[in-house]
């Protein structure tokens, strides 16, 4: 593998071209650095030199700084791996050269990309170039001066929208925006660059310093007001991490004190987030999501995917309507199965609603919505699964309905045909006991609402092939989900992880604790609901079907509350038909239901475990603890058991199947000294 390098060729036009070279994507490794600053300095001594174009090889411009870096300052608590030359020292010198400086920018140009490219002089894009500054999905802030440039190219409002949503936009559109000076052919890029770094030597181009310009910031308080607006929804949508509020306060200080005086803060602040809990977190699970791909045994042993062009999907409720959509929505044809005309057509209607749900909230066009429905098709039977590749059962957790599945589908299935589950707990093993086609049965475990939610937990057994794993993972990516390996066991790695996240929510209940005070502190901590709210919205059945699969299997660790089954017996069954913990109406937010109280006041009588009849006092921060510690004590035994095959697989699993905060992980590593990778 070449060495990250910086080339540099002075052309007959006196015009210096300055390319950065660390394929795939040009990251700004500490080599980089130093040899743009190298490169430059040579540039500006060199009297050949009239003009200077900065781009980068290989049809990209630069991804940004090598996060990699940050990664090694976590593991080694060591600073001296960041660069010893300050990069946004480097980015003030570009723009104060006496040299004009052109970006040539194709493919993208993001987070430390394009910084560099905002401190040129100008900046001529290819089409369809992909321009942002991502670096708050990390924890930190634009370290290189982007706070204070981009404002000042595209204006307050849509930079900070920019930042704040870390969303990219597209080159035409910064071209109206202000941050691209033209956009020209991918084969004329460098040419109309050079042509366009003379111009501006020659005064024919204006010589635009980005920290010098303040016309599109607007008053003071025009931009203090664009920035209030900023905090608020800041605090209203994401207040549990400190680097979106950090980046309004560092853009508003550059705006008071002067462009330069902000990129002194902006470093200030970015050095001080590389080493927050915050980043640490978010940095693990960037990398922990670029792992999930590689499954010792299936993508290292040369095989190749096989297409998989029709599914069928047997069971057509919640979960099976739900996987119908997503299959559908990726192009693939789909047998839905039920029992009755009944069944069938409320899972149809199901699957029409999910994907006209879409349209409606501007996901989907209506074109592509047609076309992806006309890909279902409903059956009572099994006379078309003749011709399927790929079978998902999501019937309801029972073992002897599943293993009467699966004994038909081994029959009556092309024998290339994968056989999968959608259990949410039951050991595989059991599921094919009754088959003699094991080598192909395998878990599509998707989480609820399926082709919302973006996690797919691929179980394998000790008999399923590694091509059947393969051709799940490659359907996992076509449907746009994140597929997960993981090993079979009950629960699998999310649910066993999890289950006692709703018994230790159970036993604080029965011990006199507040259900709405547990639900607030879980979302406090960084959940989007809590464990009651959870339950409401996957049904009781659900729960208690679980919870009795989980109390068999580990019979030791099981607390076993009765408030689910009182719920039911009253005739809950939470937001499926509008009434459980909270009160469900067809517009507005769910509200705690007041009416709830005696059944809670009915479980904790007869469980009788308050101490001396009375509730026990407990602080915020217990309450927390003993809902979620037990969680961690699971996903060690998960490690320590092989289910996953890297500890940082579960943490994404985690994130994207329960909606872990991402950024609590490196909390929790510290504290229970577990090496994540």
């Amino acid at each position: 593998m070449a060495l990250p390098k910086v080339d540099f060729e002075v052309g007959a036009d006196g015009v210096a071209v300055i390319t950065m070279c660390n394929p795939p994507v040009n990251a700004l490794a500490i080599p980089i650095i130093m040899g743009l600053k190298n490169r430059f300095d040579e540039a500006a001594r060199r009297n050949d030199v009239k003009a200077i174009v900065l781009t980068g090889k290989g049809g990209r411009f630069s991804g940004g700084f090598d996060i990699s870096v940050m990664q090694k300052v976590h593991r080694t608590g060591d600073s001296s791996h960041l660069p010893d030359v300050s990069v946004e020292l480097v980015v003030n010198s570009i723009e104060d050269s006496k040299k004009p400086v052109v970006a040539a920018v194709a493919g993208l140009a993001l987070g430390g990309g394009l910084e560099l490219a905002m401190g040129c002089h100008a900046r001529i894009a290819a089409p369809r170039a992909q321009l942002g500054l991502p670096e708050l999905t990390l924890g930190i802030i634009p370290g290189f001066g982007g706070t204070q440039r981009l404002p000042r190219l595209i204006g307050l409002s849509k930079a900070v929208e920019m930042m704040l949503t870390s969303k990219p936009i597209t080159s035409e559109e910064g071209r109206k925006l202000g941050l691209i000076d033209a956009i020209v052919s991918s084969e004329e890029l460098l040419k109309a660059s050079r042509l366009w770094a003379l111009e501006i030597g020659e005064r024919c181009k204006p010589w635009v310093r980005s920290l010098h310009r303040t016309d599109k910031i607007g008053s003071l308080s025009e931009a203090r007001e664009v920035l209030r607006t900023a905090r608020q929804q800041v605090k209203k949508t994401v207040p549990h991490l400190p680097q979106q509020l950090a980046c309004v306060d560092v853009i508003e200080h550059g705006i008071v004190h002067g462009g330069y005086s902000g990129v002194l803060k902006e470093a200030e602040v970015f050095k001080q987030l590389v080493v927050s809990d915050t980043a640490k977190g978010l940095i693990n699970v960037f990398f922990s999501q670029r792992a999930i791909s590689k499954v010792p045994g299936v993508t290292d042993i040369g095989l190749k995917p096989r297409n998989v062009k029709k599914a069928a999907v047997i069971g057509g409720g919640l979960m099976g309507s739900g996987i119908a959509t997503a299959l559908i929505l990726g192009n693939i044809h789909v047998i839905l199965k039920e029992i009755n005309p009944e069944f069938l057509l409320k899972g149809i209607k199901t699957i029409e609603a999910n994907v006209n749900g879409l349209v409606r909230r501007g996901k989907l066009t209506k074109q592509k919505a047609d076309a992806a429905l006309s890909l279902l098709r409903g059956v009572l039977d099994y006379s078309e699964f003749k011709d399927v590749d790929l079978v998902i059962e999501a019937v309801i957790e029972n073992i002897s309905l599943k293993q009467t599945i699966f004994s038909d589908l081994e029959k009556i299935c092309p024998p290339h045909c994968i056989l999968a589950s959608n259990t949410s707990t039951i050991d595989l093993d059991v599921v094919g006991k009754t088959t003699s086609s094991q080598n192909r049965i395998a878990g599509a475990h998707f989480f609820s609402p399926a082709h919302i939610m973006p996690l797919l937990e691929i179980i394998r057994t000790d008999k399923t092939s590694a091509q059947v794993i393969l051709d799940l993972i490659t359907v996992g990516k076509i449907i746009k989900k994140t597929p997960v390996v993981v090993g079979n066991c009950t629960g699998f790695a999310v649910n066993k992880t999890f289950f006692p996240y709703s018994q230790g929510a159970h036993l604080l209940v029965n011990l006199g604790v507040d259900v709405f005070r547990i639900d607030t502190l879980i979302r406090n901590f960084g959940f989007p609901i809590g464990p009651f709210q959870l339950q409401d919205l996957a049904g009781y059945g659900v729960a208690v079907a679980t919870s009795k699969v989980f109390a068999d299997a580990f019979s030791d660790r099981i607390f076993k509350s009765p408030l689910l089954d009182l719920l039911i017996k009253s005739g809950r069954n939470g937001k499926n038909n509008g009434k459980g913990y909270y009160i469900y109406e067809k517009a507005g937010k769910p509200k705690p239901d007041p009416s709830i109280l005696p059944i809670i006041e009915e479980s904790r009588r007869l469980c009788n475990i308050m101490p001396n009849g009375k509730p026990i006092s407990v602080t915020d921060q217990e309450i927390v603890e003993m809902i979620l510690f037990p969680v961690v004590n699971e996903a060690c035994r998960v490690l320590e058991d092989g289910v996953v095959i890297r500890a940082s697989d579960l943490d994404i699993a985690s994130v994207l199947g329960m909606s872990f905060p991402n950024y609590r992980f490196d909390f929790l590593y510290s504290l229970f000294k577990i090496d994540n990778n």
